[in-house]
């Protein structure tokens, strides 16, 4: 296991990029925190971002302690790769939606109608942006 402080790096990036689950935790939870499964972005500038709902237990736990973490694995079949990403987050009003649409299609196939109509349900409530702001990178490649 390796550790960098504070930034994600260019493999760590290319690892984010593909279309995996990641394993939020949220500061100010119960004991043991109850990671949840989440889509997220790894953006060019080195934060992960995600959407949720503005009135989300996650989104009231962050208000009161804005401190968050996850935890994105390799699929089962692959060598074992994890990386870790926990910092400040920061709740944003803008841009959730675009975030939406961009998840949808690398984890949904768009062309059913199904997931479609799916992505619409989402789009037409209001969603926030979170957006994790590294302060500890861990990772594992074995």
């Amino acid at each position: 296991m390796s550790n960098d402080t504070s930034s994600l790096t260019l493999q760590d990036l290319e690892f984010l990029r593909r279309p995996l689950h990641g394993f939020l935790s949220v500061a100010g939870g119960p004991l043991p925190p109850q990671p949840r499964p989440v889509w997220f972005e790894a953006t060019d500038e080195g934060t992960i971002q995600l959407f949720t709902a503005p009135d989300s237990l996650k989104v009231r736990r962050l208000r009161r302690d804005p401190r968050a973490s996850i935890v994105v694995a390799a699929p089962v079949g692959e060598r074992e790769r994890w990386v870790s990403v926990a910092g400040r987050t920061t709740v944003e009003p803008g841009g959730a939606h675009d975030l939406c649409t961009r998840l949808a299609a690398r984890y949904w196939d768009l062309d059913d109608p199904t997931r479609a109509d799916d992505l619409a349900g989402i789009l037409a409530e209001d969603q926030v942006r979170l957006v994790i702001h590294p302060e500890s990178v861990s990772r594992y490649t074995y």
